[in-house]
């Protein structure tokens, strides 16, 4: 039987500066017919380069050789018409990040509509019952609601089955997955799994399924392709690459998982941010005049405390409020109900008395390289907070910069250099060097590693662990990553729709968790390990 896909000594390099670079050097690999093959490693290892040349989707400064051949036709060098004719239809792609791939100016309608219309000719009710069908099943709940929704009005977990639901759309031979499941929450990304996983078994859908995460890919693989540097160190079934890994490298992926837990905080710490009774509603506006006829609950009644030197980890699904939440606590979005920073109520105050409080609240975001200025270098990156703040008296700005980027694992001869220059760990890093050379007492962690190699993601962990100890640094942790909750956080506040479900030590929530919602989040996240 011939594969749906098959690679053979594929050699991938790009030309930068009169000269070739080598990404791919001589990978070969089969997909047949209802397999999933995965293909892991570590960011930069050639795992989205060598998915991207199946239907020519690279740059005109790259350089191909070898053979990728789809049904048994020929893809390098094959005509644009006959390129144009499989992407989308026969061979589907969906990305890591949706809010790079959907269109801000298009509605979901709009959006999913478009590959039907291109590829089936379906308009109209027949289009809309097929958007409406496939937005069901990739788990959006009322998509009568969101079909006339724009990206931003959706989250990031939401975004996603949108995207999602337009590579399935066609029904394609083959679906292209890289990194699918990166910004779901633990219960989605189960379902989405099951999802894929049923589609695979009705419609005889082959998978190549690119992922850092081996959790994900023990689930789901028939087949795993272990890639570093470029090549392939390592395949064949998945139950023998978990039970006996042969190659160095794929024995330390394996080994890569945050370990450990929370050392005790001091008896003696002080409250450093407590909220009673918090409440965010966002009013929902209707008519000509713009009438209040109801109110979305982001965060209904959250009553919370941190000590320094203290985690509390908050966790849910997407849409939950746990951003919210965070948003409000740092008095960055109107909320009701008292905030006590320090000893003084801010629930009232107003932006220039929360200036100076702004030094000592600081916030480290999901993605790095949408949080980092492409044009600006990495000191200006880093020494930005010191211009609002005022440098520390008798200290050099650039030294200042070098002394941080030490502590947080970078190297301080980079600092002129710009963020595309820098893998995903290392963006991390400077956004968290950003945020501690203010010195700060509270640091607000949003999806700090999800985005992140899982041996990158137990680097950062050991890092804020030290950070916080040398410090005293009390943390907001918001996750879906409950492995890594598990290893850093003191408290845990599980959400749902806005309210605060269960709340309590990390050990007893972990071990023994009251509710049924809770349970099912460590299930998804831990399975046989809760």
């Amino acid at each position: 039987m011939t594969p749906v896909l098959q690679v053979e000594n594929l050699r991938i390099s790009f030309r930068a500066d009169g000269r070739l670079v080598p990404a791919v050097k001589g990978v070969s690999f089969a997909v047949n017919k209802g397999e999933t093959v995965a293909l892991v490693g570590e960011s930069g290892s050639g795992k989205s380069v060598t998915a991207l040349s199946t239907v020519a989707l690279l740059g005109p400064n790259a350089v191909l050789e070898g053979s990728v051949r789809y049904a048994g036709a020929e893809m390098i060098g094959a005509p644009e018409a006959e390129l144009r004719r499989v992407r989308g239809n026969d061979i589907s792609f969906i990305f890591q990040e949706p809010m790079t791939s959907l269109n801000p100016l298009h509605t979901i309608e709009k959006q999913i509509g478009e590959s039907l219309a291109l590829h089936q000719g379906l308009s109209g009710p027949e289009a809309r019952a097929r958007i409406l069908e496939l937005l069901t099943r990739v788990g959006i709940p009322e998509p009568e609601t969101r079909l006339a929704d724009y990206p931003h009005q959706l989250s990031g977990g939401q975004r996603q089955r949108v995207m999602i639901a337009m590579a399935l759309a066609n029904g394609p031979d083959l679906l292209i997955a890289d990194e699918p499941t990166t910004a779901l929450d633990v219960t989605i990304q189960a379902q989405i799994l099951e999802l894929l996983a049923e589609l695979k078994a009705e419609e005889g859908m082959s998978l190549l399924f690119i992922s850092h995460d081996l959790g994900v890919v023990r689930r789901i693989a028939d087949r795993v392709c272990v890639m570093s540097q470029g090549e392939i160190v390592e395949q064949g079934p998945a139950a023998e690459i978990f039970a006996n890994p042969q190659h160095p490298y794929t024995r330390k992926l394996l080994a890569a998982e945050p370990t450990g837990r929370a050392e005790p905080v001091p008896a003696d710490a002080a409250e450093l941010l407590k909220a009673d009774h918090l409440k965010v509603w966002f009013p929902v506006k209707r008519g000509l005049l713009r009438r209040t006829v109801g109110h979305v609950k982001a965060v209904n009644d959250a009553t919370l405390s941190v000590r320094a030197g203290e985690t509390l980890g908050i966790v849910g699904e997407s849409g939950s409020g746990k951003t919210t939440l965070a948003l409000a606590l740092m008095r960055l979005i109107e909320s009701e109900g008292p905030i006590t920073f320090a000893g003084q109520e801010i629930s009232h105050w107003q932006a220039r008395a929360l200036r100076p409080l702004r030094r000592d609240m600081q916030i480290v975001f999901q993605d790095p390289f949408g949080a980092l200025s492409p044009r600006m270098t990495v000191e200006q990156i880093i020494a930005e907070g010191l211009t609002v703040h005022g440098l520390e008296p008798g200290r050099n700005r650039r030294e200042m910069v070098a002394e941080i980027m030490a502590e947080t694992g970078l190297d301080p001869a980079m600092m002129e250099r710009y963020p595309h220059e820098f893998s995903g760990g290392q963006r991390q890093r400077i956004a968290i060097a950003r945020a501690m050379i203010l010195r700060p007492r509270l640091v607000v962690l949003d999806e700090p590693t999800s985005a992140l190699d899982m041996t990158v993601q137990v680097q950062i962990v050991e890092l804020l662990r030290e950070l916080q100890r040398r410090h005293g640094l009390a943390y907001l942790f918001i996750s879906h990553d409950l492995r890594v909750v598990r290893a850093l956080a003191h408290k845990v506040l599980v959400m749902r729709r806005g309210d605060v479900v269960e709340a309590g030590p990390a050990a007893e929530i972990f071990a023994a968790p009251k509710t049924e919602y809770t349970r099912a989040l460590m299930a998804a996240a831990l399975g046989d390990s809760v």
